[in-house]
């Protein structure tokens, strides 16, 4: 497809068809003296300033953080590869970058801890008897294919390079909301539950909010999904005229479009109950907000990150992309991120440099023996807590859906900007 790809087109085309830098100079990849600019497009997740001047101090070269807005990333991305050398995301954005011809294939050899990375992604379960979810599942879109498809057969390159992860579901404020029990009493019902009535955000984000909504509807016996994952546009009709009608009621008390928002809106009281990401729940704990990250006996709305090579990218931002996605699974930045919530693919490189209490709490579910900090460093968990939803594996053997790009996005995209403009 050219440059000036029409993005709505292309999506209902979609729908219709659808490290350290001494250890990277092993050979047999040789790396210029001269400093390389690498420009990494991604959200606010990942592209911290800290992980930046880190990364750029161990790996000599200059790196270019551009964080947006989810909509507005896949929009830049899938139309033109040119803006960016690295880009960084969800996994529901890889469908629409490999048939846009926006990115091009990894190599496995390259990745210097490619087999250091779990199951996650290469077989969609951490355990047997894990649940894979609906929707699009790593391990369903990572391996290229032999004819150019993406697929769940194994191969030597890949999509993307798996790195952070983790199951999203909503927060709730204590002081107003009972707190329930994990897996048994708390439910995505909550955020369409008339006594919470006024004080309900959702993310405005298409391919999360309607989800996290649809989970809701179900869950308040409202109406079923035949798959939750890919849903009908009868489904979302249906779907839509319960959100709008909720919406005219005065249910919802706003839709953030970003971490710091979501804060916002739960420490001004603007919302008692919303759709949440880990890092929030852990900034308005640490402001004393007592926030509980739920979880929801339906399971959880899961993500992964993935790390994508832009097809247009030379060979000598191609190893100094491949040198910083091996920074990021070689230890540090695992640990940095498992403090604000979040999972790493090769989780036991990141062990050492976390403390024994970090690791009991945020990746084995014990009970957390010291406060502990957030990337903040204030105080987000408190001795004696423990991590709501237990261990790494029996988050992830608790999962609904994934965040997807469904076969009728376009569809539901109208829908949810008339939900929002209503």
């Amino acid at each position: 497809m050219s440059d000036l790809i029409d993005r709505r087109s292309f999506l209902r085309t979609l729908g219709a068809g659808a490290a350290l830098s001494t250890v990277a100079l092993k050979a047999p990849y040789a790396y210029p003296n001269k400093m390389v600019t690498l420009r990494v497009m991604g959200t606010h997740v990942t592209l911290q300033e800290e992980l930046r001047q880190r990364a750029m101090k161990e790996l000599g070269i200059n790196l270019e953080f551009t964080p947006m807005g989810d909509a507005a990333l896949l929009q830049k991305a899938s139309s033109d590869p040119s803006a960016f050398d690295l880009y960084e995301h969800w996994s529901d954005s890889i469908n629409i970058l490999w048939q846009a011809g926006s990115i091009q294939p990894l190599e496995t050899d390259r990745l210097l801890y490619w087999h250091e990375v779990n199951n996650l992604t290469k077989t969609g379960k951490l355990t047997e008897n894990s649940h894979v979810g609906a929707g699009d599942a790593p391990n369903k879109i990572i391996y290229v294919q032999p004819d150019g498809s993406l697929g769940s057969n194994p191969t030597n390159q890949l999509s993307f390079m798996p790195y952070v992860h983790n199951v999203d579901s909503f927060g709730y404020n204590t002081q107003y909301i009972p707190e329930g029990i994990a897996y048994e009493t708390e439910s995505w019902s909550w955020l369409l539950d008339e006594r919470n009535k006024g004080k309900v955000a959702l993310i405005n984000a298409p391919t999360i909010g309607i989800f996290d909504a649809a989970l809701a509807a179900q869950a308040q016996g409202l109406m079923t999904f035949g798959d939750i994952g890919n849903m009908t546009i009868n489904e979302i009709d249906q779907l839509f005229k319960i959100l709008l009608q909720k919406k005219r009621q005065g249910h919802f008390s706003g839709f953030w479009t970003s971490v710091p928002q979501s804060v916002e809106f739960m420490t001004s009281g603007r919302a008692n109950i919303q759709s949440m990401f880990s890092p929030a729940v852990s900034a308005c704990r640490g402001q004393g907000v007592p926030v509980v990250y739920a979880a929801p006996r339906e399971g959880y709305r899961a993500w992964h990150g993935v790390m994508c090579l832009s097809s247009n990218a030379s060979e000598e931002v191609k190893d100094a992309a491949y040198r910083y996605m091996n920074w990021w699974l070689s230890g540090y930045p695992g640990a940095f991120i498992a403090r604000q919530g979040y999972y790493i693919s090769n989780p036991e490189r990141s062990r050492d440099l976390m403390s024994q209490a970090e690791w009991d709490y945020w990746y084995d579910g014990k009970e957390a023996v010291t406060d502990l900090r957030g990337t903040d460093g204030n105080i987000s968990v408190k001795a004696g807590e423990v991590r709501h939803g237990g261990s790494y594996v029996s988050r992830f053997s608790n999962i609904a859906v994934w965040n997807t790009v469904m076969q009728n996005y376009d569809y539901s995209l109208d829908k949810w900007y008339e939900l929002l403009n209503a």
